[in-house]
């Protein structure tokens, strides 16, 4: 039985950040960078995306939010954390309301290291989700 492939979707979500890795985000999407030329759509409905890409670290207003968003995702779905306060917290691990990275939250399946990550570092952590995803979808299909 053959199965049908599509392009991934993309959902972003900010958590607490400075913004930097944000603006790297956007700009992997410019022409310079061009993500979508490995077939990837930036979505803004959980409900449609494949890959969660959070940036900023994880605190307590956010922390349902993130939660929430995961669970809307159809399975089988991946999530990168972007840059070190998505990875630990970063320079604001120690405020007071700050939990932590997003795998203290959610299961992460690929971490990009940076602060500000660079729009390469992403993309090739979205091409390394996109691998990540495909062995998912192959095991999604045995079980179903």
């Amino acid at each position: 039985m053959s199965s049908i492939i599509k392009s991934p979707w993309v959902i972003h979500y900010d958590g607490s950040s400075c913004n930097g890795c944000d603006i790297e985000v956007l700009a992997a999407l410019t022409p310079r960078f061009d993500v979508e030329r490995f077939g990837i759509i930036n979505t803004g409905n959980p409900k449609h995306a494949d890959i969660f890409l959070i940036t900023g670290s994880i605190n307590e207003q956010n922390i349902s939010i993130v939660k929430n968003i995961y669970e809307q995702m159809p399975n089988p779905k991946i999530v990168i954390a972007v840059g070190v306060c998505a990875a630990t917290g970063g320079i604001f691990r120690e405020c007071y309301n700050v939990q932590g990275g997003v795998g203290e939250v959610i299961p992460v399946d690929v971490y990009v290291p940076g602060c500000a990550v660079r729009p390469e570092a992403i993309i090739d952590g979205v091409v390394k989700g996109l691998g990540i995803l495909q062995k998912k979808q192959e095991e999604w299909s045995k079980q179903a």
